[in-house]
């Protein structure tokens, strides 16, 4: 049985930081999520970076500098409707795809059921 996090099997942050970087280039073009986003997405994108490290198996950074995720309370202020969620998803997934050989299909598979997870207790609206 493999005992490597998906962290150290797809190469570590660098990974993270590309795919955070794709799907916030997607979100930037969306009608709907753009208005969401900071206009400095710097620190929206290293959060959500470190964030998906930490999860998936990374060092504590994320939680070393923000604390707790409270994924819910940290989106509260934001309307998130089912259009909303699928739209996020859409984009993630998309991200997700430009990584290619990077993830196995077993590793995008689990990814991909965080992801539908984490959408899905995110909507609000």
């Amino acid at each position: 049985m493999d005992e490597t996090t998906l962290y150290e099997r797809v190469g570590g942050q660098p990974f993270f930081d590309e795919l955070v970087a794709a799907f916030y280039a997607g979100v930037m073009t969306d009608e709907l999520l753009a208005p969401m986003y900071q206009d400095d997405l710097v620190a929206a994108q290293r959060h959500l970076a470190l964030f998906l490290a930490q999860y998936w198996g990374g060092p504590p950074e994320y939680m070393n500098e923000r604390g707790h995720p409270r994924l819910r309370m940290r989106h509260a202020p934001f309307r998130i409707t089912k259009r909303a969620r699928d739209a996020w998803l859409v984009h993630m997934r998309a991200a997700l795809a430009t990584m290619g050989e990077k993830l196995s299909e077993e590793d995008r598979f689990e990814f991909d059921a965080y992801l539908e997870m984490a959408a899905k207790s995110l909507r609000n609206v």
